[in-house]
């Protein structure tokens, strides 16, 4: 089954056979629901209710020539399945209403009308309180209860760990990878160069990505992870803040996912009331690492400056300096 808007009856067709529609339920039209990176997800409208069906692929959607892995869709959905007995964790996620691993399909619950948080890359935007604090909420609950010293081995989850590995620890680090960072903003290329040159950053960085992918033994135990929490993966809807596309779950540090949070509250310019209220409201478990944290912080700007994954972001060139010297600052 090759998911298509542009054959909705052969949707409804698939749709009821594996009784996610009714034998009578007829699908009105089908949209895109936002502008996702991975994945190909529509919006499947009916006279009587919503869905989303999300597809993965053996590539990304956004950029068909990055390979990625297919199963991801997956490894999503069995997160849901996880997490979805914590009632606080399963109030703030789309409902899980079906499973294809055949065809990396899943059918979740329709949000309804949303956006994503990534507007708080714009200039003067700000994130809210309560929003601030649903999202620490969130990880802390997610990361207390799921801690363990034998991770569940369903979440593994390498070969995405693969490809994240390469996007945040090798690819932007690599002084000619073909990417000319001049076109994202003239003079960012020059910039970049230092960090690419310094061999000892490199080391820093190369330590980091063995955490990450597990080839390194931190000796702590470890937790369920979203594994890609930043304003992309966050949505505000009628019902409120809620959490979406925990495709790169894993087994990990808590470090990273709080570290990611924090690097994009500070690309994203949010003032220090609001970097405190998460430092301050996060739980951590008793062997969180703050320095630990502040090295994933400082890469996940780096790679989001200098890497292919660029952002939305509406910064001078002297304001990338600062925060690339504040990264490098925290991965000392």
């Amino acid at each position: 089954m090759h998911l298509d808007a542009q054959q909705p009856l052969v949707l409804q067709d698939y749709l009821r056979r594996r009784g996610w529609l009714d034998t009578e339920e007829q699908i009105s039209s089908v949209e895109k629901p936002g502008e996702g990176n991975m994945n190909y997800t529509l919006r499947v409208i009916t006279p009587n209710r919503t869905l989303i069906v999300k597809q993965s692929r053996g590539y990304v959607e956004k950029y068909p020539t990055i390979p990625a892995p297919a199963e991801r869709a997956i490894i999503e959905g069995q997160f849901y399945q996880k997490t979805q007995v914590i009632p606080m964790l399963a109030s703030q996620m789309p409902n899980l209403l079906g499973i294809d691993e055949e065809n990396n399909m899943l059918v979740l619950e329709d949000l309804g009308n949303s956006s994503d948080f990534t507007y708080l890359y714009a200039p003067c935007r700000q994130l809210g309180v309560d929003d601030a604090l649903a999202l620490t909420d969130f990880l802390t609950e997610l990361h207390t209860h799921f801690a363990t010293i034998t991770p569940d081995p369903r979440f593994a989850n390498q070969a995405m760990r693969a490809l994240n590995h390469e996007h945040i620890i090798n690819y932007p680090f690599l002084e000619d990878n073909g990417f000319n960072l001049d076109t994202v903003q003239p003079g960012l290329q020059a910039l970049a160069m230092a960090y690419k040159r310094d061999s000892s950053l490199k080391k820093t960085v190369a330590r980091l990505g063995a955490l990450y992918t597990g080839t390194s033994e931190s000796g702590k135990s470890v937790t369920l992870l979203h594994g890609d929490y930043y304003p992309g993966s966050w949505l505000q809807t009628e019902s409120g803040t809620k959490i979406i596309d925990p495709e790169f779950c894993f087994y990990g540090p808590p470090e990273f996912d709080l570290g990611v949070m924090m690097a994009h509250l500070m690309m994203a310019e949010q003032p220090p009331t609001v970097l405190n209220t998460v430092l301050s409201n996060y739980e951590p478990m008793a062997d969180f690492d703050e320095s630990l944290r502040k090295r994933f912080t400082g890469v996940e700007i780096m790679r989001r400056l200098i890497g292919l994954a660029q952002l939305p972001l509406s910064l001078s060139l002297d304001t990338k300096r600062d925060l690339l010297d504040e990264a490098y600052s925290l991965l000392q």
